[in-house]
């Protein structure tokens, strides 16, 4: 079984809580600011991932249905018109009231920069590929975690959802979250979605890298596209106690009842254990990187990270689009003859930018401001720095509500132009009142 805060007694689940979320100190490893940042992001990832996992602990109990059984998500919506498909690494995808993927999204899946040697999150992907083969090693010396890159990123939304028990009505299945190809098949949007085929596989150690997809805010933290790292290990009971005193006295689990959606309650003495474990091991990942489902009868723990926010840290890269750079100045910066290299990365010329706000009444329902994100990228592509809400406004004889967003053009690699900035500006309000059903105020 895993390890989550909603399968142990309540006394015990606040007190892992308290330890596991405001506490950092146990994990700082150098007063470099750096640093202090990314284990604090770390220690966060570690507090979601106890509570928003039980999943894992549900379906390696041996009960849980799989997808031949009826999934637990929406019923699908009704086809699109015949001959409406989403062309995608070499399949088709029939379109339906789901569909919702964009140019600029789809101009992104394949392109793997995880997998591209010498580029920022294909060094960190390495290093820590390096700590874990280094660090945790099976029999005979072989390494204990398998490594799976190169999945593909398209899922079904029952790997997406329904294998992690996430309910029909749970608002992460939303469209304005989501890219889906329809109904039933999406672009993963984290990389948990391959953990049920692993586990019921029978690996009980494993790394997942890929890249996953989330409708967000437009600034130089987020991206539509990002890539996540997801490790995951499970303990049996001989594995967990051995080495301790009495430890063949322990058990995994106090004598409870099971079913298809809970398991028995963990044992204070294998909680407190997976826990260590879990603080022990990105304790020492974060010390290496910045420096100084079917298994029954199992425990264990699962974390998953940002590559990118780790490499902006790491290398000091202001802002997320340059992942997707091909500039030179940029990539020949990680060309470096060993992975543990330190990069400092050296800034491009910072090109002025300019800066457009648009206005407009929003329709009575169907409103998002994903929507409207989403309609920016497409149209204003990497040009777009960041979207602001600066304004809301409610008439107080209509009701009627108004939003005023401030967009940040910039060109990562040359000045632009009012003239060509004017032409994408008018082209997203033109789309917004098109496709949005909203009324300008321009």
């Amino acid at each position: 079984m895993i390890f989550c805060c909603d399968s142990i007694p309540p006394s015990l689940g606040s007190a892992v809580d308290k330890c596991l979320a405001p506490n950092f100190s146990w994990l700082l490893i150098t007063p470099q600011e750096p640093v202090k940042e990314a284990v604090a992001m770390v220690c966060w990832a570690l507090r979601r991932v106890t509570r928003v996992r039980p999943h894992l602990a549900r379906k390696a109990s041996g009960v849980y249905p799989g997808p031949e059984h009826q999934p637990l998500g929406p019923r699908p919506a009704a086809p699109g018109a015949a001959g409406s498909t989403v062309e995608l690494l070499g399949k088709s995808y029939p379109r339906d009231d789901y569909s919702n993927l964009t140019r600029k999204v789809l101009s992104k899946v394949g392109r793997n920069l995880h997998n591209q040697p010498q580029h920022p999150l294909w060094l960190l992907k390495e290093r820590v590929k390096q700590h874990f083969y280094a660090r945790y090693a099976g029999r005979a010396g072989a390494p204990l975690f398998s490594v799976y890159d190169d999945l593909s990123p398209v899922v079904t939304t029952w790997q997406n959802f329904d294998s992690l028990l996430i309910p029909a009505d749970h608002p992460s299945r939303k469209k304005g979250d989501n890219y889906y190809l329809n109904a039933t098949h999406m672009l993963r949007a984290h990389t948990s979605a391959h953990q049920w085929d692993l586990l019921r596989a029978g690996l009980d150690a494993f790394l997942v890298v890929g890249d996953v997809y989330r409708r967000d805010q437009i600034d130089a933290q987020h991206y539509p596209v990002f890539h996540q790292l997801e490790a995951v290990r499970l303990f049996s009971r001989h594995q967990l106690f051995a080495g301790i005193k009495d430890g063949e006295n322990l058990q995994l689990f106090e004598q409870s009842s099971r079913s298809a959606h809970k398991q028995e309650t963990h044992t204070l003495e294998a909680t407190k254990l997976v826990e260590f474990d879990l603080k022990q091991t990105l304790t020492q990942l974060m010390t290496h990187i910045f420096g100084d489902a079917g298994a029954q009868d199992r425990i264990g723990w699962a974390f998953g990270l940002g590559l990118e926010r780790l490499a902006m840290i790491l290398y000091d890269i202001p802002d997320i689009r340059l992942f997707w750079s091909e500039d030179e100045r940029f990539l020949k910066q990680f060309r470096v003859q060993d992975i543990n290299q330190q990069v400092t990365f050296q800034p491009l010329s910072k090109y002025p930018a300019v800066i457009n706000d648009i206005s407009f009444w929003l329709p009575c329902e169907n409103y998002t401001e994903n929507d409207f994100y989403d309609l920016v990228r497409t149209i204003g592509g990497d040009l777009v720095e960041k979207v602001d809400l600066i304004d809301k406004f409610e008439h107080p004889k209509t009701h009627r509500t108004s939003h005023c967003y401030r967009i940040t053009y910039r060109h990562m690699e040359r000045t632009l132009s009012q003239r060509e900035v004017g032409g994408i500006h008018q082209a997203v309000q033109e789309a917004a009142v098109r496709q949005l059903g909203v009324e300008g105020r321009f």
